[in-house]
């Protein structure tokens, strides 16, 4: 993608009258010359600046005198293909120039500028004058912090290392232009279309038999369980009645030998033995009272209503859903492979545990985490703005959304009694993680391709491959081992290689996401953070600055890709709905790693929404806020939904 800008973009401003509080000044010193912006940026004094320009037109000089400089950018271009400069400017190809005496672009006609013209500030087309009093302020808008993969403090002022060159080189392979963006969008709702008309579809759009959501005065104490990944979640939930509630739980990892397994026996047994420790230790007065009665009368039916706890299962999983607390596994995803469970009922598995081990509780409700994500947003969102969508960004990817009733057109809507047709709408799972399986629209790198090769489920959950956290981390460790090997690069090599033989690089799944977070925070000049996060999290030392922004960079291209091609999910869906065109704010609620510790991972959500047809100017109008406990108190609403035969036909 070139830079383009007009005459306006590109006024004089002179150096004498700048200020610390002039805005122009900080474009000129952070935009037009990246080095004084890396003065200004880590002491705040414009007079640092000053001594900047002073020895940059010394050394300019100087350069003049050897005839090199214009020639040094020519070399580069030439024989690097421009990788560096192209990556700093979203350029992709030289342009020509036309402009005024200032060499500023006329009125007449927009003007396409590569970042290389004003980075070297050696061409005719570098949008400066012949005097250092008088220059373009922020000419391309290409140089200043958020348009780098690092901070004005990790600048670079001369062309890259050999590593950094390499780094950038694939970054670029992670660039998601504004075209496939609108091509990701059109065919998401094309999916979506098909999903809604029929089973067996791509995008799954799972029916949840849930037909409103809570306005934050539903009150009681319920029980949920949260499955959704590498960890089991016990929870106990009071509503309270004024959008607020109290949560207890405790929370244990699933071993690894149980979430890839011949029998599913084994890790439900494993979740009934977890509720159980948990009612005895958060709920004994109750638990020892229930179980006293139940050796008495025997069988579970005998007991009364309220001496059972109702409780809603998270299921982060693809289900066929049939009922409110029915539900058959359609395929296991993140990482579990335990085949005897496919196309049973999850919710009678769990029951079926639960019975053994004598615990009065009964599973009421199946729920998806991302429907739980909505449920829960919609509990606590401030306002009286009802919850469009809950996604989830974490371990997994997922999405949830209000959609119309008579849109579920391979559900029998007017005939199926266990529907309530009141509000004419339902909420739909779309299980988006599996969007574009066949990779028509969808990015493919090869070490998109290599992660899939080597996955659990190759060729399906494409979707969720390039999105979610369990992948970001191992797609930068495949580039990173991939530039460790090539004889130009040489990343982590200095002085031989220093990767150790036991270093969790050498893993598949070694690198956590929460690294990727580390790096992109990093905006130390010398990258300690990040240096000190590649000793910590795989036991590299003595790394270059040059290894640490290349691994920067290549961890900043896959993570801002996975927030774009987030957003095409959720515009998608503001535009099925038409929500997006209405006068009232649309409420989003979020939940996971990514959306809450990755650094600017909504902005570049956003960034994209603003980028498709039928979105742009109006993404303003979308309010996106984190649904905090979201699998518990949503799958605890979607109990109380149950209980009281609130939204279903059965009462």
């Amino acid at each position: 993608m070139t830079a383009k800008f007009s005459e306006s973009d590109c006024q004089p401003v002179s150096l004498s009258s700048a200020s610390e509080d002039d805005t122009t000044w900080t474009h000129l010193v952070q935009s037009s010359v990246p080095g004084l912006g890396f003065l200004f940026e880590v002491t705040g004094k414009p007079w640092t600046a000053w001594v900047g320009v002073l020895g940059l037109v010394f050394a300019a000089t100087i350069a003049g005198l050897l005839g090199f400089g214009g020639g040094m950018h020519h070399k580069y271009e030439n024989e690097n293909e421009n990788y560096y400069a192209d990556f700093l400017g979203r350029s992709g190809t030289t342009a020509s120039t036309s402009g005024s005496s200032n060499n500023c672009p006329s009125s007449a006609a927009a003007t396409e500028i590569i970042a290389p013209d004003t980075f070297y500030s050696h061409s005719p087309s570098a949008c400066t004058s012949s005097s250092l009093t008088s220059t373009c302020a922020n000419p391309l808008n290409i140089l200043s912090a958020s348009s780098l993969p690092f901070s004005p403090a990790g600048m670079i002022m001369a062309a890259p290392s050999p590593s950094l060159d390499a780094a950038l080189r694939v970054a670029r392979e992670f660039d998601l232009p504004s075209d496939q963006v609108q091509r990701g969008v059109d065919e998401f709702l094309s999916q979506m279309a098909e999903g809604l008309a029929k089973n067996g579809t791509t995008l799954s759009q799972i029916p949840t038999y849930v037909t409103s959501v809570p306005n934050g005065t539903e009150k009681g104490l319920y029980l949920a369980v949260d499955l959704g990944g590498t960890n089991f979640r016990v929870c106990s939930i009071n509503l309270k009645g004024d959008s607020t509630f109290d949560l207890t739980q405790n929370k244990v990892a699933i071993p690894r030998d149980m979430m890839v397994a011949s029998s599913y026996k084994q890790l439900f047994k494993f979740l009934a033995t977890q509720i159980e420790a948990f009612l005895e230790e958060h709920h004994n007065e109750h638990f020892e009272a229930t179980v006293r009665r139940r050796r008495l009368t025997g069988t579970t039916d005998q007991y009364r209503r309220e001496e059972i706890f109702d409780l809603g299962f998270t299921f982060s999983f693809p289900v066929h859903q049939t009922s409110i607390n029915r539900g058959t596994l359609i395929r296991w995803t993140k990482g579990f492979d335990i085949p005897d469970a496919v196309g049973k009922d999850v919710c009678l598995m769990l029951q079926d545990a639960i019975n053994e081990l004598h615990l009065p509780v009964r599973v009421a409700a199946l729920v998806n985490d991302t429907v739980g994500t909505l449920m829960a947003r919609s509990y606590t969102s401030p306002g009286n703005t009802e919850t469009l969508l809950g996604a989830i960004f974490g371990t997994g990817t997922n999405g949830a959304y209000v959609e119309k009733l008579d849109k579920v057109a391979k559900l029998d809507v007017k005939n199926d009694r266990t529907i309530d047709h009141t509000k004419n709408q339902m909420v739909i799972n779309t299980e988006w993680g599996s969007f574009d399986n066949h990779l028509s629209v969808l990015p493919n790198t090869i070490y998109d391709q290599q992660l899939d090769a080597e996955s659990v489920n190759p060729g399906i959950q494409m979707f969720e491959k390039r999105v979610s956290g369990m992948f970001l981390g191992e797609i930068l460790r495949r580039a990173i081992l991939a530039l460790t090997k090539d004889s130009e690069a040489k990343l982590l090599q200095t002085d031989g290689n220093l990767i150790p033989s036991d270093s969790p690089l050498y893993e598949i799944w070694g690198i956590d996401t929460s690294f990727l977070s580390i790096i992109e925070a990093d905006t130390t000049s010398d990258l300690t953070a990040t240096k000190a996060a590649l000793f910590e999290h795989f036991k590299v030392s003595n790394a270059t600055t040059d290894d640490a922004q290349a691994i920067k960079a290549i961890g900043h291209a896959i993570a801002k890709r996975a927030a774009r091609l987030s957003g095409i999910a959720l515009a998608a869906i503001l535009l099925d709905t038409k929500r997006i065109d209405t006068d009232e704010t649309v409420d989003i609620g979020v939940d996971g790693s990514l959306v809450e510790f990755y650094p600017k991972f909504v902005d570049y959500m956003r960034e994209a929404m603003r980028e498709i047809k039928g979105v742009g100017e109006k993404e303003s109008k979308v309010r996106i806020g984190i649904a905090k406990d979201g699998s518990g108190v949503g799958a605890a609403l979607i109990a109380l939904v149950a209980h009281k035969g609130y939204a279903i036909g059965q009462r």
